[in-house]
């Protein structure tokens, strides 16, 4: 009888623990920037993860993706909250790294979606951002031979920001794949941005004044997608013009559906909220986690637009 009560009272105990324990974990997740879609989905992913696994996920993010001291003071605040763990995409490769080796003094970091100059990441996600890369170059010769019968001409690269790890990383891959496979595609023009759309746009126009022979560009984020796009779109060059942009939102899927964008090099930032979260939670209880995961990378074109798995990626649910 006594074995039975006691069988019985660790049950209980048991049945009581996990419960009470992730109801008061909170592991909050710091972006980039709250409000652009790419964001909102990362935040929806681990929303989600969060109600599934009964943890608190307080959603926190800078101003923009250019406010790095605002992320290092929200990254600040949130170690002084004492969470179970923190996840978060370093907004600067350079200027995050010290914050986040500071961070992981008193608690577990998990990164996401772009690097830092830091080895205190328990475990890092995202998504490989050279081979995105090397597929929008890929995808670009595909779409300049389409429009003209062979992959040779002009190309451009912009980039939405300087010092940016994942774009980067970007550029870089890009640059490999046209070295290593396109030798008929030349690089006339690697471009920097401030990242506003309107600065995208204005590039794309000059480009496109400056440079006649141009067949290719490769806009490296959904900001400079969205600027380029309504330069080809305004000067109804989509015949002509292979835009390859980086990530989708609403004005993106249109400019690819009316022929502005030849592709979208689309990630999976659903599954990098969800998993962010869902790692930082096992880390935060002592279990061994990979040190680095890779969330894929996608190549979405007008012709493949609408099957199961590029509607998944291009309007995943945000609530």
């Amino acid at each position: 009888m006594k074995n039975a009560l006691l069988a019985a009272l660790m049950l209980s105990v048991a049945g009581l623990s996990a419960p009470a324990y992730a109801a008061d974990v909170t592991i909050p997740i710091i972006v980039k920037d709250t409000t652009s879609n790419y964001w909102q989905i990362v935040l929806a992913g681990a929303r989600k993860a969060g109600k599934d696994l009964g943890v608190k996920v307080p959603e926190l993010g800078a101003q923009s993706e250019a406010d790095i001291d605002g992320q290092i003071s929200i990254l600040e605040n949130a170690v002084s909250g004492k969470p179970a763990a923190i996840v978060i995409s370093p907004t600067q490769f350079a200027a995050l790294g010290k914050p986040i080796d500071e961070a992981a003094k008193s608690v577990k970091i998990i990164g996401i979606d772009s690097a830092a100059d830091s080895k205190s990441f328990s475990s890092f996600l995202t998504t490989d951002n050279t081979q995105g890369g090397r597929v929008a170059a890929d995808a670009m010769a595909e779409g300049i031979k389409a429009k003209t019968g062979k992959a040779e001409g002009d190309v451009a690269l912009i980039t939405s920001l300087p010092g940016v790890g994942s774009l980067d990383q970007r550029a870089a891959g890009f640059k490999e794949e046209l070295a290593a496979k396109y030798p008929g595609l030349k690089l006339v023009a690697d471009k920097v941005a401030d990242g506003q759309a309107t600065t995208g746009l204005n590039i794309m126009t000059d480009l496109i004044t400056a440079s006649p022979n141009l067949k290719g560009v490769f806009a490296s984020n959904l900001i400079m997608g969205q600027g380029a796009g309504q330069a080809i779109a305004e000067n109804r060059l989509g015949d002509k013009m292979t835009l390859v942009a980086f990530d989708s939102d609403d004005k993106l899927v249109k400019l690819l559906t009316d022929g502005s964008i030849y592709a979208l090099i689309v990630q999976d930032p659903y599954r990098m909220g969800y998993d962010g979260v869902k790692t930082a939670l096992a880390v935060s209880k002592g279990e061994k986690v990979p040190v680095t995961v890779d969330t894929g990378v996608n190549a979405i074109t007008k012709a493949g637009m609408n099957s199961p798995r590029s509607q998944e990626l291009l309007n995943p649910k945000l609530n």
